[in-house]
């Protein structure tokens, strides 16, 4: 088989992230070899997301650059897949004449023969078909890039909430959860080749399981807890509606599930909620959230919050700011309502101008800034268990040359705080740090978005304490 080159440029979500993983074992069984260069790509595949306007104008940014590319190579097939795919079908051709290939959420599986019929035909297709099952490729995930030691896993897809300002329910399909053999065989693949973590990904995966009679959420995460040879379990993103007291009790019995939980909130009002389509109150998140706390009180909580939704007033906003307060996340992803095709939201009135969209927005970012950088000097002078993930940011963009304790790692807590590190010399057991070990790291100094530190030999931590996600030297 004649060796082939496609480069993979992807848009959104860690659910992206996982298909676009997905899109390369596939490309796998047509020769196809990944590469970062665009220029000796053979096929590019775009892996796009809506959710937000912002990233729809990213997609048409990109391709717009790749006119030059296809006039010099016209033999080069352009591909583009995911939410904006899905949402626009056929009219990105019209759009984008240097698009070769439509394919929408649901046509991974497919997308190998379609690659290899526009190869033979030289023709443009779209594929934005929806099936009401999971149609997968017949390989299990391995490890695309084997320096990953922390590794996504779908385990459903779509969503049956409609919320009113989401476009997900119309670009992902109705919520379909995969076979509970499946998910389990491809962790025990991804461990095998080296996976220490995955993280579990879905629109709602507390319910995962329900409409098809499948293994309950808490029940998929204990047998996922049983794989040996793995480390740690994240999960995202959880519904408030659906977090039930079964879930939230994982958090305190089993070993590996890591002490974090993403609880999207959106709104402090009980009005802009019910205008959401979210289904709780704010009584409901809040009550939730105690009890998530008394259950595992070291839990970080990171939340999302839209500001500037239709017919939000002054006393909505201020809702929202009250319940941050309250709560104290440990980190908060804040954006801007936009409209969204399909998306009731966007027929309803009372628009909020841009300008206070965006001020309302700063106060936000600002105080929660306030109280990741509070979260973080809590953290100052205690023993955490890292995993160590690789060279930090600044190490891969500098690269290495000297000593080897001048080489900075960086990992994550299991409350998913990002710690990096540099090489401790003087501690025989970190003369060889590696991907995927777990290391006690003493926290000198915390940042708003990371913290400090240096490695600490176990033989200095007490015996009943060793293992322990974390204590106070």
């Amino acid at each position: 088989m004649m060796l082939k080159y496609a480069y993979i440029h992807t848009i959104g979500c860690q659910m992206n992230v996982y298909d676009s993983e997905q899109i390369a074992n596939g490309l796998k069984t047509l020769g196809y070899q990944l590469t970062s260069s665009l220029e000796t790509s053979d096929l590019i595949i775009v892996n796009t997301c809506s959710i937000r306007e912002k990233a729809e104008q990213k997609v048409f940014s990109f391709l717009g650059r790749l006119d030059r590319l296809k006039g010099l190579k016209p033999e080069l097939i352009i591909g583009v897949g995911g939410c904006v795919a899905q949402q626009e079908g056929a009219k990105l051709l019209e759009r984008v004449p240097n698009v070769d290939l439509v394919f929408g959420t649901k046509a991974i599986g497919r997308l190998p023969g379609l690659v290899e019929k526009i190869a033979v035909k030289r023709c443009r297709i779209v594929d934005v078909k929806m099936p009401e099952k999971i149609e997968e490729l017949n390989i299990l995930s391995d490890a695309v890039d084997e320096k990953k030691v922390t590794r996504f896993v779908t385990i459903m897809q779509g969503c049956d909430n409609y919320c009113s300002y989401c476009v997900v329910p119309y670009v992902r399909g109705k919520e379909i959860s995969r076979d509970p053999n499946r998910i389990l065989d491809e962790i025990r693949n991804l461990v095998a080749a080296g996976v220490k973590e995955v993280t579990l990904l879905g629109q709602n995966v507390n319910s995962y399981g329900r409409k098809e009679g499948l293994s309950t959420f808490p029940r998929l995460l204990t047998q996922i807890n049983d794989i040996e040879g793995l480390l740690r379990i994240r999960f995202t993103t959880s519904h408030p509606k659906d977090l039930s007291d079964d879930l939230m009790s994982a958090f305190r019995h089993l070993d590996k599930l890591c002490h974090h939980i993403h609880l999207p909130v959106q709104s402090g009002s009980n009005k802009i909620l019910q205008r959401m389509n979210r289904k709780y109150s704010r009584e409901i998140y809040l009550e939730k959230v105690d009890k998530l706390r008394n259950i595992c009180p070291d839990i970080a909580i990171t939340s999302d919050i839209i500001v500037g939704f239709p017919g939000e007033t002054a006393h909505d906003f201020k809702s929202s700011l009250n319940l941050i307060r309250r709560v104290e996340f440990d980190g908060l992803y804040a954006f801007k309502y936009s409209d969204r095709p399909n998306a009731a939201a966007t027929r309803f009135s009372q628009k909020i101008g841009e300008k206070e969209k965006k001020e309302r927005l700063q106060q936000v970012l600002d105080l929660q800034d306030h109280y990741t950088t509070k979260k973080n000097k809590a953290l100052e002078g205690s023993l955490q268990l890292i995993l160590v993930e690789g060279l930090s940011k600044k190490q891969r963009k500098a690269g290495f040359q000297g000593k080897a304790r001048d080489i900075q790692w960086t990992g994550r807590t299991s409350t998913n705080k990002a710690v990096n590190f540099f090489q401790n010399e003087d501690v025989a057991s970190f003369t060889n740090i590696t991907q995927g070990q777990e290391v006690h790291i003493r926290v000198i100094k915390a940042f708003s978005h990371s913290l400090w530190g240096e490695p600490v030999s176990v033989e200095t931590i007490p015996i009943g304490l060793r293992g322990e996600e974390s204590y106070v030297a």
